[in-house]
């Protein structure tokens, strides 16, 4: 249990929570306080709901609950082997062992051994095949979490298994027809006809291959789930999991019960990133599974190697592009293969791939282009959500081409990518035949490069590099187009639940997680905001299947528009009621009654919320409602590969500044300004504090945070922090000027904000494409680097290496 801290220390953490909120030099606090003032709750920086919660140590999470009466622990077996047959378990020297309880196999499973979350293809415990070096053989129940991972450790010696060759990378499984779904091919026209005519009448040609690695989540709570059997045969599930809906589903399956039968519960998880949207099931299932069949309490969290071991994580992509341009880098057109490393199952890998094929144009009108995407199946963990899900990879693709266009003519590549950008009412439709019709790319590339000296520093960097012949400087500026929605329309829809109490406190429950992204702090803004009372009297709980029914998962950077959206409908009722209530009791009208600042107005009377509140519940008004949102104007055809699948686009722009040492490899970055469109935010402190977590957490997945499997038995090699290497606070730059974009969203979306969870992600490109313009240096901008990402030290200097040898070649 995390315990409470000394006060004086909490004071601190207090004053800590306040800095963080309060970043001035970014926000307009006058404007904001101004707005605070005349009874505005939304758009305005607020700490995070549970800021001094954390930093006391105070925040509970799933570890934290106490453990009941009869809590055992669990453990996995795993498989030593990436491939092959499991011919049997000899169990019984690890059920002799001390402490252990049971041990669990696939046939003790009383449903489906299954949690797959589209294609049902993914066991719980292995059942024959094995398919990946790492997947649990079966579960250790014992009275210690050490007791059962001693036991669980001897998976190796209890295991009979003959094994097979893997398949461990996409261009194997590429190579061999081996995916996890069909392949999927998205065309402008002609169905990639008129792009090979393009091409060929293109001024200019160039082709090339590129691998962009994958990344762990790295979310400092591990998985964790806690199993308590309750009366029936029923179960209860505490869960660090971003889908609370879809662990009550795949437990009922489990468990073979129906869905009001599973209770699953999460109040917070610490970090996600898309590694607890479908993978939190496996460890949810196996351990109701044993609380079940036991009928005691059952804990189940793995530790960190095991975790790396048993869960996959963002696919590593391998490209093949074919394109012709003219004399300015126009784009004519566009071939591309994209494949992926899905692991050994489905999971998500479907739906990231479609998310790839629609970003490959990321801001830029691409006239014909043909774009084809492979999910290779691989003897590796199953791959799947990571922040961006897919987008990253589909746009870094197009920036490496046009990098690669602007070195091959000698321009600048912020001149070529301009010449590419959409249009504001041309060039405006998507490859997939979305109009783009809310185009500020233009404008904010536009203040970015005025604001950053963009053209003032890239000359005074071309200066250094001629004078330094050790030490080489790069700069890039890349802009991104991100799409915001679900790629199934029926998952753009959600639902809460508001409370108001006779005291004029209110509570909400929405169907969306906490993560530490802030989303509770939104939701609660816009229901102060709509009531219009102070952020204080506003309380949000625990996500829990039994009061919101039938969530989508907290992905797709969705959280705050679905759900802000469904409690503002749930607090309108309320409020509407009330104006009705209180024109009924002091007359006037009810649209002339006004809420704001904890005070309702009503016929030139002015009450406490409360007050009303108090008086309307003795003349019984219903004082609680649901809500309920789904985005208007969606849909997409997954046979085509055309449609609208987003709602909105966001939009932003970084500029980078690196240096390199050409002797080590080794790099830093010496200075970022992002400029990011949040639309109207909700929030600008968190969601500056968003963008500079994705923009570090891009760089890292870019640049130093690498997964090596060992080519001959499959194991993953970088399964720990002390081989797999994500930023740390060192890794920041000295100057980083991070700013939000002025303008409303040009849809109605929540009070006109934008999504700020995954499309910041992207902003990083500018760190990889600032290294690659710094290795070119070296060569004297003659040559084009051959760098791969993550650009690591060694990375870079093999790339120095061949980009100084061709040199001397020429």
């Amino acid at each position: 249990m995390n315990k409470p801290i000394d006060p004086a220390l909490l004071q601190s953490a207090e004053a800590f929570a306040d800095y963080a909120a309060n970043t001035a030099a970014r926000i307009d606090t006058d404007a904001e306080a101004q707005a605070l003032a005349q009874g505005a709750r939304v758009g305005i920086s607020r700490p995070h709901e549970s800021a001094h919660l954390h930093v006391a140590g105070e925040a509970t999470y799933t570890d934290d609950l106490p453990e009941l009466a009869g809590t055992l622990h669990c453990a996995l077996g795993l498989s030593p082997v990436a491939a092959g047959r499991l011919e049997g378990l000899d169990l019984d020297a690890i059920r002799a062992m001390p402490g252990v309880v049971d041990v669990i196999v696939a046939d003790d499973i009383p449903g489906a051994n299954d949690c797959g979350s589209i294609v049902h293809d993914d066991p719980l415990l292995c059942d024959g095949e094995i398919r990946f070096l790492g997947q649990p053989l079966f579960a250790v129940i014992a009275r210690t979490r050490t007791e059962a991972r001693r036991a669980a450790a001897r998976a190796k010696e209890a295991a009979r298994v003959v094994p097979a060759e893997p398949v461990l990378t996409p261009q194997q499984a590429h190579a061999r027809g081996q995916y996890v779904v069909p392949p999927m091919h998205l065309a402008r026209s002609d169905k990639g006809i008129a792009v090979r005519a393009a091409i060929e009448a293109a001024p200019h040609r160039l082709t090339g291959q590129l691998d962009v690695g994958g990344q762990e989540q790295f979310y400092l709570e591990g998985q964790i789930s806690y199993a308590i059997p309750k009366e029936g045969g029923t179960m209860q599930v505490y869960c660090s999991t971003q889908h609370p809906t879809e662990m009550q589903h795949l437990v009922a399956h489990a468990l073979h019960l129906h869905s009001n039968e599973v209770h699953i519960e999460c109040r917070r998880m610490g970090g996600g990133f898309g590694g607890k949207e479908s993978q939190s099931g496996l460890f949810a299932c196996i351990a109701a599974v044993a609380a079940n069949k036991l009928r005691r309490p059952v804990k189940l969290r793995p530790d960190r190697d095991d975790d790396f071991l048993i869960t996959g994580r963002r696919h590593c992509f391998w490209y093949e592009y074919e394109v012709g341009f003219d004399d300015e880098g126009r784009i004519l057109g566009a071939e591309i293969s994209m494949v992926s490393r899905a692991g050994h199952s489905a999971d998500l890998s479907g739906p990231v791939m479609t998310r790839a094929l629609c970003h490959f144009d990321n801001a830029y009108w691409l006239p014909e282009v043909s774009m084809h995407g492979f999910s290779g199946r691989t003897n590796t963990q199953s791959n799947t959500a990571f922040r961006g899900f897919g987008g990253p990879q589909g746009a870094i693709a197009v920036e490496y081409v046009l990098d690669s266009i602007a070195r091959q003519l000698g321009r600048d590549a912020l001149d070529v990518r301009r010449a590419n950008f959409y249009g504001k009412t041309e060039r405006n439709v998507t490859p997939y035949g979305q109009t783009v019709r809310d185009n500020v790319i233009h404008e904010l590339v536009g203040q970015l490069e005025a604001s950053s000296d963009y053209r003032e520093r890239r000359e005074a960097i071309e200066a250094f590099n001629a004078k330094s012949p050790v030490l080489k400087r790069g700069m890039a500026l890349t802009p991104i187009k991100f799409g915001i929605s679900f790629n199934v329309p029926h998952f753009n829809q959600a639902g809460a639940l508001v409370h108001v109490y006779t005291d004029g406190s209110i509570l909400v429950n929405h169907g969306g997680t906490e993560m530490g992204q802030g989303l509770n702090t939104k939701v609660a803004q816009v229901v102060a905001h709509e009531l219009g009372v102070e952020f204080e009297r506003v309380r949000a709980t625990a996500t829990d299947t039994t009061k919101v029914a039938n969530t989508s998962a907290t992905a797709a950077s969705t959280g705050a528009d679905l759900n802000g959206k469904a409690a503002q409908d749930a607090a309108r009722q309320i409020r509407e009621r009330l104006a009705d209530f209180a024109a009924r009791r002091h007359g006037g009208t009810p649209d002339a009654v006004r809420f704001a600042n904890g005070k309702a107005q009503v016929a030139g009377r002015e009450l406490t919320f409360a007050t009303l509140v108090a008086e309307a519940y003795t003349d019984r008004v219903q004082l609680w409602s649901d809500g309920f949102y789904s985005t208007p104007g969606l849909h997409w055809n997954s046979q085509t590969m055309q449609g609208h699948p987003f709602y909105y686009f966001a939009y932003g722009a970084a500029v980078s500044e690196v240096v390199i040492d050409t002797l080590t490899g080794e790099w830093k970055l010496l200075r970022a300004d992002v400029l990011h469109d949040a639309g109207r935010s909700l929030n600008p402190a968190v969601d500056i504090g968003q963008v500079e977590g994705a923009f570090i957490q891009g760089m890292g997945w870019l640049t130093t945070e690498e997964l090596v499997w060992h080519p001959g038995n499959g194991k993953l090699l970088t399964h720990a922090p002390s081989t797999y290497k994500i930023p740390t606070a060192n890794d920041c730059p000295p100057v980083f000027n991070v700013r939000l974009f002025d303008g409303p969203n040009a849809e109605d979306s929540i009070h006109r904000s934008k999504a700020v969870g995954e499309p910041p992600l992207l902003l990083p490109f500018s760190v990889f494409f600032a290294i690659r313009d710094a290795v070119s240096a070296a060569g004297g901008h003659r040559i084009e680097p051959p760098l791969r990402a993550p650009a690591t030290s060694e990375a870079i200097l093999r790339a120095l290496t061949a980009v100084q040898a061709a040199s001397a070649d020429a």
